[in-house]
């Protein structure tokens, strides 16, 4: 995947910058009456037995304005995810060239799922549907037709530096779009040549969203049928009633990630675990799983920890070599523990199929065993890695400074408490709980420590938070799109059937399931992979009497295992990125690092119990 970058060709042009702050305030208003509604609610109802009207609905359908408003910020900044693909290795006029095809082709896609939002728009104008406090339904969902719109115009902007490269741009997504509006051509004979056509600009660069969006569109238009589920698809997930917990958590981690609480764990596992041989290993795994478990971002960990760590490492002998894997490794531990975000989406997408129903709760409780295996071995590893000390070079353990340093912490320390005690406390929901975390967090961090001094570094962080979530929102909205489209064509039926008819052994599955698993997450985005191969992998894995949460875990497991999977791993490249070191040197350091996690990998999906047992006996 292409590591998103700033651009700042947009800010140089001054006129602009009203539309920017007005985004920018809009999205962080987003935020706030997110954190405030659920929060309003939980007190109203402790206290006072009431509560908000229409509430809830107006915080589900803000994650449409997150998604939305989120994605033209990406577009914006010129940091849609994308995959890195040919992209990284072309230079000079041919990456010109490459650029001002895959964001043409790009554009057109995103055209195209704009006409086909205003399309649902007009459709649910007529129904004459109120949203809340009297506000027309279709108001609200025009934001769909307005995202999509921006989009497509930042990305023609950000197709060349100059206008002569952006018109040729231009003229190549008003070619695609006319060829699919006018041609008289039989659009079943344009299917492969449209899909290759897609498929060339990403890889060359076009955004994920883009290539799961359009691909959705051209095999529904081919098949005569109408493009308008894609955008009805994204809009029902938007507000989909358990959605909007995913961007409050990620705001929590983002809270932490830009304060000082990195510094303030690393200080205290150093406390408590420096005297042991491996002892800043352990701190290093610790650290990590806690922030990528709140960010749900491995590389947000990988780029926002890397120079906290890596010094740390250094500075106690590991060589760089041991450092540089270990980190690369760590960067994607904690992605099963709550409350991440992708056992949250895979609890949404697989309930959603109506084939087996899945909580959020139980995945969270099926996902510790396993998640503590996965952080026990890399620290084992990393002990491993660590130079054997004698008597008068281990650090000693001082109890005054692990005191001090675990005072200093203490407010860190609470957000997991708040997050799951008010979720298996059982008197919040899991949007509230989300809610509750985001206000805690925000208070710790810009009262109680005040690391976030002023509303420009709020405003900064809320804003950062909005661009990456509306991202992650278009990818998954456009690839349920996509999967639309495979459940229609009785693709998962086909699936079942030749499973079931090709393969008599659950084990033998299982094995091939964590080969094309770990193909997968080597490839696509998490996000992207949970929506588009969920729907998938639950009937084959009902077909074979595999547990719904055994399977979740397994998925996510292997998923992990893919951010370290060469040629193309993401952490191998945020890695490579935040420490300046060859993406060769990278992977050659990390290969121990992703033989450890494969054994974990291999424990989980043939140990059902790791995943079974603690959902069992925690009601």
């Amino acid at each position: 995947m292409k590591l998103p970058g700033p651009d700042q060709s947009v800010r140089k042009i001054h006129w602009m910058r009203p539309l920017h702050v007005g985004e920018d305030v809009v999205v962080s208003l987003a935020f706030a009456l997110m954190v405030l509604l659920p929060v309003s609610e939980v007190v109203l109802r402790f206290f006072f037995r009431g509560g908000i009207p229409s509430s809830v609905s107006v915080v589900q359908h803000l994650v449409l304005v997150v998604g939305m408003l989120g994605g033209a910020l990406a577009a914006r900044e010129n940091r849609l995810l994308a995959f890195a693909g040919a992209a990284q290795w072309i230079r000079g006029s041919v990456a010109d060239v490459a650029r001002v095809v895959s964001h043409g082709v790009g554009a057109a896609m995103s055209a195209g799922l704009c006409l086909a939002s205003w399309q649902f728009v007009v459709s649910q104008h007529r129904l004459a549907r109120v949203f809340a406090y009297g506000i027309p339904l279709w108001v609200v969902q025009s934001l769909l037709v307005v995202g999509f719109a921006a989009v497509a115009l930042r990305l023609i902007w950000h197709a060349a530096p100059k206008w002569s490269g952006r018109m040729g741009s231009v003229a190549l997504a008003t070619g695609v779009l006319a060829v699919g509006i006018w041609a008289p051509i039989d659009p079943a004979a344009l299917r492969w040549p449209a899909l290759g056509l897609l498929g060339i600009a990403v890889v060359l660069g076009a955004p994920i969203f883009t290539a799961l969006g359009g691909a959705a569109m051209i095999l529904l238009w081919s098949g005569g049928e109408p493009i308008l589920p894609v955008p009805l698809k994204l809009y029902q997930l938007t507000v989909n009633p358990t959605l909007p917990s995913i961007p409050l958590f990620t705001l929590a981690g983002y809270l932490l990630a830009e304060s000082q609480a990195a510094h303030r764990l690393v200080r205290l596992f150093q406390a408590l675990f420096g005297g042991l041989r491996g002892g800043p290993a352990i701190a290093t795994t610790l650290v990590c799983a806690f922030f990528t478990t709140f960010t749900g971002a491995s590389g947000a960990t990988i780029l926002a920890l890397g120079g906290v760590l890596m010094p740390v490492l250094l500075a106690a002998r590991y060589s760089e070599r041991s450092a540089l894997g270990l980190l690369t490794g760590a960067g994607s531990l904690g992605m099963l523990f709550p409350p991440c975000l992708p056992p949250m989406l895979y609890a949404i997408i697989a309930s959603g199929g109506g084939v087996v129903r899945v909580s959020i709760e139980e995945m969270f409780k099926a996902g510790l065993l396993p998640g503590l295996l996965l952080v026990g071995m890399t620290a084992w590893w990393g002990i491993r890695q660590g130079p054997k000390l004698g008597e008068a070079g281990r650090q000693p353990f001082v109890w005054a400074e692990a005191k001090a340093a675990l005072w200093g912490a203490k407010w860190e320390l609470l957000v997991p408490v708040v997050a799951l005690g008010s979720l298996f406390g059982g008197f919040a929901t899991p949007v509230e709980a989300a809610a509750l975390t985001a206000a805690y967090t925000l208070v710790v961090v810009s009262v109680l420590h005040r690391d976030l001094r002023s509303l420009r570094d709020l405003w900064r962080v809320i804003s950062e938070c909005g661009l990456l979530m509306g991202g992650v929102l278009l990818i998954l909205g456009v690839a349920l799109g996509f999967t639309h489209y495979l459940v229609d064509a009785e693709i998962p039926d086909l699936a079942v059937a030749w499973a079931t008819s090709t393969i008599h052994s659950k084990w033998l599955f299982l094995l091939g399931l964590n080969l094309v698993l770990l193909v997968v997450g080597g490839l696509v985005e998490i996000y992207a992979a949970i929506v588009v191969m969920v729907p998938l992998i639950v009937p084959l894995g009902e077909a074979f009497g595999l547990s719904p949460l055994h399977l979740g875990i397994i998925f996510l497991a292997n998923m992990e295992l893919g951010f370290l999977a060469p040629p193309v791993g993401l952490n191998l490249l945020l890695a490579s990125y935040r420490f300046k070191k060859p993406m060769s040197e990278v992977t050659r350091v990390s290969l121990p690092m992703l033989a450890v996690m494969v054994i974990g990998v291999l424990l989980i999906t043939y140990v059902p119990w790791l995943t079974t047992w603690l959902p069992s006996v925690w009601p």
